[in-house]
């Protein structure tokens, strides 16, 4: 809750000071309530933080983030910053480099619709230079005939491996439950949908994941495949957060399958993205198919490799992501075996005024997206990005 007026411009808005002096008395009274409000806020979010019954310890080893690298005790908040900084060099050693200066944030329109009242737009925009993306960008039903100083909350929302790629998450085909970009335009959140480096550009937009993976390789040797998932997740950031009507200060990303592996890299290393929800992306290295090339790579399978995704997860506190599993079944990526990795990156947020917006549901429905899930994941990106 944020409030700005100040009782001059109360009265001067009022007309006089008995109406002045009632609103004052509501507005004290809102600020004695904000302490309990935050306590009530901080519960809502431990709902999320339950360790689900009769979890099995971890298939993999979990370095332990409250020790840091010479084996102290991390006891503090300033001391874990110290420990990321040096975790993240960690990994962008590993990602490898892209020396590129990005185009500017702009964009072309290339069609428009009007779905179930919200604005359609498809967008292109250059990523690197000379490497164009197209991206779907939606907007709650009338926003762009409101009053213009009102600024929306918005998301980067991640496909999906599928056959068409963007169209199913902006609403074009598909389960409805999957048309993710669609269904948070219609919640209020101004939304880019940006199509995957492995879908090509031709007028199918044909799955190649061999291709696109050679090429990048060949402008930027010693980089892997999730750093171009990473920048291009960075530059659709770039691009809507210079929109105006979009809130810039509360931006989050989502995803599902593939897009929940795009979710947690941008959310790791982009402080922009304030919440973010990764639903079935396989938290453990070994959950999924991570060691593809255009992934991370065979290096993850050597037993010298001690990186882990806990430590993403921890990268992003203070801010807040919630990992959505669905335990079995076909392609489940996510279940209570994730929950090792979610309770680490809470110790480490806990250690910020013992305060985490780290969380973990499972709904147990396989690898999929069902209401409960889309409910959990709206409820969570209301409590984050719309103060």
């Amino acid at each position: 809750m944020k409030l700005y007026l100040s009782l001059g411009k109360i009265a001067s808005a009022c007309g006089c000071l008995s109406t002045c002096k009632s609103v004052a008395v509501v507005i004290i009274s809102l600020c004695c309530a904000l302490p309990k409000a935050a306590a009530v806020e901080e519960q809502w979010f431990a709902t999320f933080q339950n360790p689900p019954k009769g979890v099995q310890p971890s298939t993999e080893a979990l370095r332990p983030l409250l020790l840091d690298r010479s084996g102290d005790q991390i006891t503090s908040w300033q001391h874990w910053l110290t420990e990321r900084s040096w975790i993240e060099s960690q990994w962008r050693d590993f990602l490898g480099p892209i020396n590129v200066n990005p185009p500017p944030h702009t964009y072309s329109v290339v069609s428009s619709d009007i779905i179930d009242g919200c604005s359609r737009e498809l967008i292109r925009y250059e990523s690197e230079p000379g490497e164009t993306v197209e991206a779907y960008l939606l907007w709650p039903a009338h926003s762009k005939t409101r009053e213009p100083l009102l600024r929306h909350p918005a998301l980067v929302v991640f496909h999906a491996t599928n056959r068409t790629s963007i169209e199913e998450v902006a609403g074009f085909n598909g389960n409805p439950n999957d048309q993710l970009g669609l269904f948070f335009a219609k919640r209020g959140y101004v939304v880019i949908c940006p199509r995957c480096f492995l879908w090509s550009m031709s007028p199918e937009h044909v799955l190649d994941v061999k291709q696109p993976v050679a090429d990048f390789h060949k402008r930027h040797p010693g980089a892997i495949g999730m750093h171009k998932m990473l920048y291009d997740a960075m530059r659709a950031v770039d691009v809507i957060s210079a929109i105006a009507g979009v809130d810039s200060e509360n931006i989050g990303a989502v995803g599902h399958s593939l897009g929940a592996k795009e979710t947690l890299y941008l959310s790791a290393f982009d402080p922009r993205v304030k919440a973010a929800v990764a639903s079935e992306g396989g938290i453990g290295l070994t959950f999924t198919n991570w060691s593809d090339p255009w992934y991370l790579g065979s290096a993850v399978k050597e037993p010298q490799f001690l990186l882990n995704h806990h430590e993403l997860l921890a990268m992003i506190a203070p801010r807040g992501i919630l990992v959505v599993a669905g335990e079995s079944g076909a392609g489940a990526a996510d279940g209570d075996r994730s929950w090792p990795y979610v309770e680490s990156a809470i110790a480490v947020s806990r250690l910020n005024k013992n305060k985490a917006r780290i969380g973990f549901f499972n709904h147990r429905q396989g690898h999929s997206l069902p209401s409960e899930a889309l409910e959990k994941m709206s409820l969570f990106f209301d409590a984050c990005l719309k103060p």
